[in-house]
């Protein structure tokens, strides 16, 4: 059967193109049909992000922060945040408000099967599954299929587990939310705690890790025990929900789409949209789905090529990432010197992608010269 658009992933990329697409007058009437082997009803992940103002996902926010606070255990700043607010969204709040809307569109189809291949030629694309084929205008991809390779050299992986705890006593300041804590062993790599409290009494607590390789599991487990017992002084809690997730902080070159395919769109992680140097996601992906939605409405293709600003951040990201992967610096000290020194709701603006050229100067100032200076000469020659 033949569709306009073919989504295949319906993961936070999938169904954020999804959502923008029948929000827009103009595109909602299209023929789409949505391709994964799960049916999203799990919570199986968290998404933070920091935002100046609400977005269309506003009213699935279950918690937000206006005070975060940096720790290692030399060092403690706690901060308001001005411009931006901190804001989580529980997986499972987010596939079910898309899909409820989804519901209300016939021309929208869900399909449930392993993806096999996707391929295009000039007039169409084309997606198997286990037990079909389907054709569309453009296959918009989520999925690892054209992925660069990920090595020890090339890349290090975020991996995290996170706990949300509930105590019988209110322990927690649901105001005030920990960005990173450092104050932790860092044998395995760039090591830290979040903790975001949603009330007084329930926290997610976790774990999370910037390294080559993954850890044994019991090993995440044992981490999350100790800091909630020695750290945060908590003896009785329940656990009642567990989430374990691992993204690419990679120098390998994801494209946004594959070569000689222009009808295939690569989009979230497959498009190049997870920050190199922080494993960020969420608020990527949503300015590439407006791009997209743009360029449709023009009647143009929907591979977005990225702007010179956008360059330069990738260069920027990709050097941090350089300097981590050679060890000249760890995460930790990166950091900490940029949150001793910098106000920190410019290192959020200069980690979303949205901070001023001179913004940019200061912090690169921050950090020392030589470990920086040859990682971006390195990663500006670099034909990744």
């Amino acid at each position: 059967m033949n569709y306009d658009y073919i989504i295949a992933g319906a993961g936070a990329a999938g169904l954020s193109l999804l959502y923008s697409l029948l929000q827009d007058s103009e595109l909602n009437k299209s023929n789409i049909l949505v391709v994964d082997k799960d049916t999203k009803q799990q919570n199986d992940r968290t998404w933070c992000f920091w935002e100046r103002e609400a977005s269309h996902f506003e009213s699935i926010v279950n918690h937000e922060w206006k005070t975060l606070e940096f720790k290692t255990e030399e060092f403690k700043r706690q901060f308001e945040l001005e411009e931006y607010s901190y804001k989580m969204i529980r997986g499972i709040d987010f596939y079910e408000f898309v899909l409820a809307f989804a519901q209300k569109f016939d021309n929208v189809t869900f399909c449930y099967e392993s993806i096999i291949s996707i391929d295009c030629d000039k007039e169409k694309a084309k997606l198997i599954t286990e037990n079909g084929e389907y054709k569309a205008n453009y296959v918009f991809n989520s999925t690892p299929i054209f992925n660069p390779e990920i090595t020890a050299e090339n890349s290090l992986l975020q991996h995290f587990e996170g706990w949300e705890i509930e105590t019988k006593q209110p322990v927690f300041d649901e105001k005030v939310g920990t960005l990173m804590d450092f104050s932790l062993s860092q044998e395995n790599g760039a090591t830290f705690m979040y903790v975001l409290p949603t009330s007084s009494t329930k926290a997610l607590v976790e774990y999370t890790l910037f390294s080559p390789k993954l850890l044994d599991k019991e090993t995440y487990k044992t981490a999350l025990k100790n800091y909630i017992k020695d750290d945060l002084k908590i003896e009785e809690f329940e656990i009642t929900h567990e989430e374990f997730g691992v993204i690419p902080m990679s120098l390998a070159k994801f494209e946004p789409s594959p070569k000689n395919k222009d009808r295939i769109v690569n989009i979230g992680t497959a498009g190049g949209y997870t920050k190199a140097s922080s494993g960020y996601t969420f608020q990527f992906v949503q300015t590439h789905t407006k791009l997209m939605i743009e360029a449709l409405k023009q009647g143009k293709s929907p591979v977005v090529s990225p702007s010179f600003r956008e360059k330069m951040f990738h260069w920027y990201d990709k050097t941090v990432l350089d300097v981590m992967l050679t060890k000249k610096m760890t995460g930790k000290e990166i950091f900490s010197i940029m949150f001793k020194k910098l106000n920190p709701e410019k290192i959020l603006a200069f980690l979303g992608n949205q901070s001023t050229f001179w913004q940019e100067i200061k912090t690169m100032n921050s950090v020392p010269l030589i470990p920086f200076v040859s990682s971006g000469i390195k990663q500006f020659f670099s034909k990744n």
